[in-house]
């Protein structure tokens, strides 16, 4: 198990791994490009260069790249599909420049009433995507929202099939299944919720763990993220995960608010409750 946190850039990718220093971090998720914006990413030959030779002394990894926010692969507006495929096929492909482990991209939302079509976009969006070279394409659950495509692992397992690429690969946010209704505050529903991951057939695509305790109640499907055992799920709810054989040997990424230092306090917490 490795634990770590999406850090920033700050304007250089070499400054990640100084993050990852600084509060502690194992795995690490950047961004590579304007996070609200639909501008791709621009690296030069240099900096990779730099950042791969940094990045092999640094002993760190896995590194993941995450999609800009604006990127809904299943957005029924065809503008803006096409717009966010473009975006997302030119992050994995600077990605896997970088030697990235994965490329985390959101399972999307379509309109109201029209889930299967919604269904057929991600999946069709996902094929031209990737995986590029050793970087995988990681589709992240989202926390059930009007439109969602895939928010638990029966509906990632119908997405999975529609792309039929062996290849994909899954993450889940513990605030976003919590959000969608896994009852990750109790013994009980931690063990259901991976019987469930089970019983889709997705065991084995599992790659990465989000780590977020949860500002809001069990399904309710709003996604607000809380420091590790000061939210919904709890400490209890995060021992019960950390023990679970599914997660040992994944990347554990917390993505909660605040500074390094922040970040820095849920890794150690983290790492006491897996110890």
């Amino acid at each position: 198990m490795r634990i770590g946190a999406h850090v920033p850039t700050h304007g250089s990718l070499r400054s990640a791994i100084d993050a990852a220093g600084t509060c502690g971090a194992e795995a690490v998720q950047v961004f590579i490009s304007n996070p609200r914006g639909w501008a791709p990413p621009r690296i030069s030959d240099a900096e990779i260069r730099e950042f791969r030779a940094a990045w092999a002394e640094s002993g760190l990894g896995p590194l993941f790249v995450h999609a800009p926010y604006l990127v809904n692969i299943a957005s029924p507006n065809p503008a803006f599909l096409r717009r966010s495929a473009d975006l997302a096929r030119a992050s994995i492909v600077a990605a896997s420049m970088l030697s990235a482990t994965g490329f985390v991209v959101h399972a999307g939302s379509g309109g109201p009433g029209e889930p299967d079509a919604a269904l057929q976009r991600a999946a069709a969006t996902l094929r031209n995507v990737g995986p590029e070279g050793d970087c995988a394409v990681v589709v992240e659950l989202t926390a059930g929202t009007s439109g969602s495509v895939a928010a638990t692992f029966p509906e990632a397992a119908r997405l999975f099939a529609a792309v039929g690429d062996v290849r994909l690969r899954l993450c889940a946010d513990t605030c976003h299944l919590f959000a969608a209704g896994y009852g990750l505050d109790e013994p009980d529903g931690v063990a259901a919720c991976f019987e469930d991951l089970h019983a889709a057939g997705l065991a084995d695509r599992l790659l990465l763990i989000h780590a977020n305790d949860a500002k809001d109640g069990r399904g309710t499907h709003r996604d607000r993220h809380e420091h590790i055992g000061e939210g919904r799920i709890g400490v209890e709810g995060f021992f019960e995960i950390l023990r679970r054989p599914e997660v040992q040997n994944l990347a554990l990424v917390v993505e909660t608010p605040g500074t390094l230092e922040d970040h820095a306090r849920d890794i150690t917490t983290l790492r006491r409750l897996a110890s």
